[in-house]
C-alpha cells in the first residue's frame, strides 16, 4: 500500500499517549463504578449495548494511508501493511479484502445517511413505545407518569421511528403504531441523520473500522454517543431523579421544543463526523 503521509516515531507515540490519556478520562467514572460493582441506568449502555471495553478506546491509530515510522511493535497488527524500514501503515484494501460485507455495509450506512435530510418529529418516543401497555419493563427505573399516563402519551402521538435497533424493542402493541414497519434489511434505506441512535451508532462504525480511522475521531464519535445518550434518557418515560437526570418532558410543547433543538445540534455534529470518517477511510 502507498502511504499518503508518514509520522515520525516521536510524533506518533506522543499522539498515542495523548489519546490514551483522553480515553482514560472519558471512561474513568465507568471504570470506578465497575470496580465497585455499581450499575448506572444511563451510562452503562455505552459499554453494554455497545459491547466494547474501555481498553479498546485507549488504542490509537493514525488512519488509513498514514504510515508510522519505526513501529516494529505494530508489524503484526490487523489491517496494517509494511511501509519502509520498520514502518507500518493501516491498509484499507486489506480491510475490504478480509471483510467485504462489513466494508460494504459501513460505507452504505454512512453515505446513505449523509445523503438524506434529517427528520425531527419523533420526540424520542421510541423509549415510550418500548414500555407501551407492558407490565414488565426492560429498564429498572419507574415510569415518571405511571403506566396509564405513559400509554396515553404514546396514544396521543404518531410514532415515527426510523431506526430498526430501537423499533425491534417496541412492545407488540406499539409495533403497528409506527408510521412504517422496519426491518434489518431495510435499515440502510431508512436511517436518517436526525435520529439520535443513528448518531450514537457512529461510535459502532468507528470501532468496526479500527485502524482505518484516526484515534481522535474514534473518541469524538464516543463523545457524541455519550452526549446523545443523556438526551435519550432525559426524554424517556423513566423517573431517573435518583441519578440526577432532569427530564425533558416531551409530552409538553416546551419539552418537544427543547428535544428538537438539541436533536438538531447532534445531527450537525454527526454530519461532520460522518464526513470525516469517509474522508479518512476512503478519501470521500
Amino acid at each position: 500500500m502507498t502511504a499518503h503521509a508518514a509520522l515520525r516515531r516521536a510524533d506518533w507515540t506522543a499522539r498515542a499517549q495523548a489519546h490514551a490519556d483522553r480515553a482514560d478520562a472519558l471512561t474513568a467514572a465507568h471504570r470506578e463504578r465497575a470496580a465497585r460493582g455499581e450499575k448506572h441506568p444511563v451510562w452503562d449502555f455505552l459499554f453494554t449495548y455497545y459491547a466494547y471495553k474501555p481498553a479498546l478506546l485507549r488504542r490509537w491509530h493514525p488512519g488509513a494511508g498514514v504510515a508510522l515510522q519505526q513501529a516494529p511493535e505494530r508489524a503484526g497488527w490487523r489491517w496494517y501493511s509494511p511501509a519502509g524500514d520498520d514502518g507500518v501503515v493501516p491498509d484499507a484494501a486489506l480491510f475490504r479484502a478480509e471483510k467485504p460485507q462489513l466494508a460494504q455495509l459501513v460505507e452504505r450506512m454512512l453515505r446513505r445517511t449523509s445523503s438524506r435530510p434529517g427528520q425531527f418529529g419523533c420526540f424520542g418516543l421510541h423509549e415510550w413505545a418500548m414500555v407501551y401497555r407492558e407490565r414488565e419493563h426492560r429498564h429498572p427505573a419507574p415510569l415518571r407518569l405511571g403506566q396509564r399516563g405513559t400509554d396515553a402519551v404514546v396514544e396521543a402521538h404518531e410514532l415515527r421511528c426510523t431506526h430498526f435497533d430501537a423499533f425491534r424493542f417496541f412492545t407488540p402493541e406499539a409495533v403497528p403504531r409506527n408510521r412504517e414497519p422496519l426491518t434489518r434489511e431495510s435499515q440502510p434505506d431508512r436511517e436518517q441523520p436526525g435520529c439520535l441512535h443513528a448518531g450514537m451508532d457512529l461510535y459502532r462504525w468507528a470501532v468496526k473500522l479500527g485502524p482505518l480511522l484516526p484515534g481522535e475521531l474514534l473518541l469524538d464519535a464516543f463523545e457524541l454517543a455519550r452526549d446523545i445518550r443523556l438526551l435519550d434518557m432525559e426524554a424517556a418515560p423513566y423517573d431517573l431523579s435518583e441519578w440526577d437526570v432532569r427530564p425533558v418532558r416531551i409530552e409538553t410543547a416546551e419539552g418537544k421544543a427543547e428535544y428538537v433543538r438539541r436533536q438538531r445540534g447532534f445531527a450537525e455534529r454527526g454530519a461532520v463526523i460522518r464526513e470525516r470518517m469517509l474522508t479518512a477511510w476512503l478519501g470521500r
